[in-house]
């Protein structure tokens, strides 16, 4: 696989995406859940697709202490990263080529764009706030 999958023993190693400026584009699903078990294809084909960023599997029960009070609404939620600022949070379609052209929108932005965005609803803040997957990592259990 060239996703990594958030397990108990590798966290340091998502931080550490965070911490060398690379992207971090993590999925946050559930084993019982059928669209996310299919989506899990178009996710590897996404990481071959950008092998210079982290792509991360995130199973949220597996990984509560992670996840915690994050709201998610539906499968599969994408929480785009880079650095400190989330630069997107929210369900998308199952679809490899909406997710892929998603991906390549933020990675667009310059880091000067990505913040004015992060700071530009309450909504971004919020992400800011409460997505912020290094932040999520540092106070797991």
């Amino acid at each position: 696989m060239l996703s990594l999958t958030l397990e108990n023993d590798n966290r340091s190693q998502v931080s550490a995406a965070l911490n060398d400026g690379r992207w971090l584009i993590a999925c946050l699903c559930a084993t019982w859940c059928g669209t996310c078990n299919d989506f899990r294809s178009s996710f590897e084909e996404l990481a071959a697709r950008h092998p210079d960023k982290q792509l991360v599997w995130i199973d949220i029960e597996d990984q509560a202490g992670v996840v915690g009070d994050l709201d998610i609404d539906n499968f599969p939620t994408l929480l785009i990263q880079h650095g400190d600022t989330v630069a997107f949070f929210g369900t998308i379609l199952p679809d490899m080529r909406l997710a892929d052209r998603l991906i390549q929108s933020q990675l667009e932005k310059s880091d000067a764009v990505l913040f004015a965005e992060a700071q530009g609803s309450a909504e971004h803040r919020a992400w800011q706030r409460d997505c912020n997957l290094r932040s999520l990592l540092e106070a797991a259990p």
